[in-house]
C-alpha cells in the first residue's frame, strides 16, 4: 500500500517538472484549427461487455498432451459522465469480471526426464471495480465523426478467488483468497460515430500503476498474505475494450 502511494507521488512530482515550464512558455500558433467533437454540456453513457468460453477434450498443443476441461470468463463495464468543456468529460465506472477454469487434466511432456501432469484443479475468481475518470476528445481533422481520446482513470475494488485440487475420493486440498486491488491508469482509445448521438469506441491499457494485496487461507488452516506493486509502460493487447458509447 505505502510502496503504491510513493510511486503515485512520485509520477507526479515527475509530471509536473515536466510539464510545469511548458506551461509557462508562451503559447505558440501553429493554425491548428479546432473541431469540436463533443460540444459541453452532453452526457456521455455507455459500456463494454465481454464473454468467452472453452471446452477441451483429449486435446493436445505443442508440449502439452491430454488437455480436458472448460473454462469461461466474462466481464461488463457500464459507465457515464459529463462534459464539462469541449471535448472535456468527467465521469465513473463500474466493471464486473468472473472467470472458471475447470481442469480435468492436462501434461506437460518435454522430453523422458521432465514431465508432469496436473488432475482434478477447479479455480473461480470474480472482481469488482468502481473508476472515476476524466476523458479529453480531439476530432481526427475537420470531421466530426471519427475522433482519439485520452482517459485518465483511477480505480479501486477487490474480490475473492477459490482454487480446489484432489480427486473427490481422497483428501482434496483448497484455498480461499481475499484480494484488494488500486490502478492509476492512461487509456488512449478511438472513437467512430455511428449517429449524432451513437458512437463505437476501442480503447487499451499503456500506462498504469497498480497495488494489489492477498490474503489466503489455505484449508482453513493455514493463513498467508502477499502484496504487489508496480509501474509499467507498454500496450497490453489482451486488455483492449471494444464498447458502445451514447451522446444525449
Amino acid at each position: 500500500m505505502m510502496k503504491f502511494i510513493k510511486n503515485t507521488i512520485l509520477l507526479a512530482i515527475a509530471l509536473l517538472f515536466a510539464v510545469g515550464p511548458a506551461m509557462a512558455k508562451k503559447k505558440v500558433d501553429r493554425g491548428i484549427q479546432k473541431v469540436t467533437l463533443v460540444p459541453k454540456g452532453y452526457v456521455l453513457g455507455g459500456g463494454s461487455f465481454s464473454y468467452s468460453e472453452n471446452t477441451a477434450q483429449d486435446y493436445d498443443f505443442l508440449v502439452l498432451d491430454d488437455i480436458e476441461g472448460t473454462n469461461y470468463t466474462f466481464k461488463v463495464s457500464p459507465f457515464i459522465g459529463y462534459f464539462v468543456r469541449n471535448d472535456l468529460a468527467i465521469g465513473a465506472r463500474f466493471s464486473y469480471n468472473r472467470s472458471m477454469i475447470n481442469l480435468g487434466s492436462i501434461s506437460l511432456d518435454i522430453n523422458e526426464d521432465l514431465n508432469f501432469s496436473v488432475e482434478n484443479f477447479y479455480s473461480i475468481q470474480h472482481m469488482y471495480m468502481g473508476s472515476v475518470f476524466m476523458r479529453n476528445y480531439v476530432a481526427l481533422g475537420r470531421s466530426q465523426r471519427f475522433g482519439i481520446f485520452n482517459e485518465v482513470r483511477f480505480s479501486m475494488g477487490g474480490g475473492q478467488s477459490k482454487q480446489l485440487n484432489g480427486e473427490s475420493n481422497e483428501e482434496i486440498t483448497g484455498s480461499y483468497q481475499n484480494i484488494l486491488q488500486m490502478q492509476l491508469g492512461l487509456i488512449p482509445g478511438i472513437i467512430g460515430f455511428l449517429t449524432e448521438n451513437v458512437a463505437v469506441e476501442a480503447s487499451v491499457n499503456v500506462l498504469g500503476f497498480e497495488y494489489k494485496k492477498y490474503s489466503q487461507t489455505r484449508d482453513r488452516i493455514y493463513e498467508g498474505s502477499f502484496e504487489s506493486s508496480g509501474v509499467n509502460f507498454k500496450v497490453d493487447i489482451f486488455s483492449i475494450n471494444i464498447g458502445v458509447s451514447f451522446y444525449f
